[in-house]
């Protein structure tokens, strides 16, 4: 019996690893599969976030819709409440992550030596997070997306590992040439060719930094990110706190080596009975695999019996909930909020600003998407609640005009899903032009760049006949561009193509917009306003 208990755990632990890989191949899959392949529709490469409850109930509060998709997020509880926490230790794949990098860091002896966990304390660390998140969900602000580990990993890998790899991949490619190994230099050529990992972005670096970070304090204690600071982890474990699955010591059998305890991946405290923790058990099955006497064991228990759970200070959720309560406001200031900022163009279908943020989790999912790479993490443009949120940076890249993969993709409808034919109509803004800058009005020179790769049809860029004085006093006759802000959509392709390469001549702004009925160029009527009047919101 005790031999047939010792195959059987290390069989379901074989199984977890084979699970793990398996789940984080998906995401890796879906990740890579997140671009331009020259058709129009992309598939639901987004279906891991509709898995995701946190995400599902914290824009469901903030946004006080709930969108269709997350109904898979009731998989996922259900799971939970009958099984436990599965999901966390064999499904999730920021949760592999760190329990892979977790096994190396041991087995480079950089991890710190295991010791009785005396106390619980940093466990409710993370039911702290979670309960600031929801709180300021109710405030309808939405920052579920910084910490929630899908999108943090996702956007970690879209917006800095990613990137890395490609331009690790790029010195290797160019090292094989170097060695005149041409062949190998070919193949592995058409291998990053077929990934398109040709996306660049502007916090890249920092990102990258963040989640490196994130790995890293896997020395000080393993998964120490799924122990202590993921609240969709805390999620679950309120929910798996009367599951069936339980974990049991056999006195007769235990010699009270205390290794179940020291090994555990996620203080649960399998040993003694009455200390484990319900919550925080992940079943990794490492407890049952590695006891020398066979002792414990994972009984199915259908009967409600006392089990410990983690310690919340009430005094500190009250401090907690209150200091969401006050921090809430500081997210919402930004000088948008009197004007709309010019260089805040939202990619086409994103709702109009207020709603836009309680939904956008900040996955990068559309950035992922975005074929020119125009789409890139805000960092101040929105303030401080729209950090990491997608903004379209002309001077990166355009909207692509028969494209609407990053209005397929958004997992919360934070950007209404659109067809070729609706998207090709809707207005993100408009352009302008510096003449100062500009070839043929600084210099009579002709150019004719922007207009040649305007894509609406009639073209919003149309010539005009100028004459521009040059250094030597004579005159030169050259045609010019200017804009038709009827026709055109701010889709930033004139800004991308400029010729003018540090300070493009034309520039788009996000003025005329459709998502927003104020901020508009000319308002057909402006009523005077006194000195009580609260200013406009230029995104209602």
């Amino acid at each position: 019996m005790k031999k047939e208990r010792s195959k059987k755990y290390r069989a379901l632990q074989l199984l977890r690893i084979i699970t793990q890989a398996v789940f984080f191949g998906l995401f890796l899959y879906l990740l890579f599969k997140t671009h331009f392949t020259g058709q129009d529709y992309i598939g639901r490469v987004e279906v891991f976030f509709h898995f995701d409850p946190l995400l599902a109930i914290a824009t469901a509060i903030a946004s006080r819709v709930l969108f269709a998709s997350f109904i898979l997020a009731g998989v996922t509880l259900v799971v939970t409440l009958v099984a436990g926490r599965y999901v966390c230790g064999w499904v999730c794949p920021l949760g592999s992550v760190h329990q892979f990098f977790s096994f190396v860091f041991k087995k480079a002896k950089l991890l710190k030596p295991r010791k009785e966990e005396k106390s619980a304390g940093r466990l409710a660390w993370k039911y702290y997070i979670l309960l600031a998140v929801l709180v300021g969900s109710l405030f309808t602000v939405d920052l579920v997306g910084i910490a929630d580990p899908l999108s943090f990993l996702y956007r970690s890998f879209a917006t800095g590992i990613i990137p890395w790899f490609a331009r690790a991949g790029a010195a290797f490619i160019g090292l094989l040439y170097g060695l005149k190994l041409s062949s190998a230099g070919d193949a592995a050529a058409q291998f990053f060719g077929t990934l398109s990992l040709n996306q660049t972005f502007q916090q890249g670096f920092f990102l990258s930094l963040l989640f490196l970070g994130a790995v890293l304090l896997n020395i000080s204690k393993e998964r120490f990110w799924c122990r202590y600071l993921c609240p969709a982890g805390a999620l679950l474990g309120l929910f798996s706190r009367w599951n069936v699955g339980k974990v049991r010591v056999d006195m007769d059998k235990c010699i009270k080596c205390n290794l179940c305890t020291l090994h555990c991946q996620t203080q649960a405290n399998p040993y003694p009975n009455e200390q484990w923790r319900s919550s925080e058990c992940v079943y990794c099955y490492t407890c049952a695999s590695i006891c020398p006497t066979k002792a414990v064991y994972f009984p199915v228990k259908r009967t409600p019996e006392k089990i410990a759970s983690v310690n919340l200070s009430r005094r500190r959720l009250i401090f907690t909930s209150a200091l969401a309560v006050v921090a809430a406001p500081f997210f919402k200031i930004t000088p948008a909020g009197k004007r709309a900022a010019a260089k805040l163009i939202r990619p086409p279908g994103a709702l109009p600003e207020p709603k836009f943020l309680q939904k956008c989790v900040k996955c990068s999912e559309c950035m992922k998407a975005c074929p020119t790479n125009g789409l890139q993490p805000a960092l101040d443009e929105a303030g401080p609640e729209g950090i990491w949120t997608p903004v379209l940076k002309p001077r990166i890249g355009y909207c692509e005009y028969y494209c609407s993969l990053c209005t397929q993709v958004c997992p919360t409808g934070a950007i209404k899903e659109l067809t070729i034919e609706e998207k090709i109509k809707v207005k993100i803004g408009s352009a302008w032009i510096n003449k100062d800058r500009c070839i043929p009005y600084a210099l009579g020179l002709p150019c004719i760049v922007c207009e040649e790769h305007c894509p609406t049809s009639p073209k919003a860029i149309k010539f005009v006949m100028v004459e521009a004085k040059l250094p030597d006093g004579t005159v030169a006759t050259q045609k010019a561009p200017v804009i038709d802000l009827d026709l055109c959509i701010g889709c930033g392709i004139c800004e991308t193509k400029c010729p003018v390469m540090d300070d493009p001549a034309i520039y788009c702004t996000s003025v005329g917009e459709d998502r927003s009925e104020k901020n508009r160029l000319l308002l057909e009527l402006i009523q005077p306003t006194t000195l009580t009047e609260e200013p406009k919101d230029p995104y209602k």
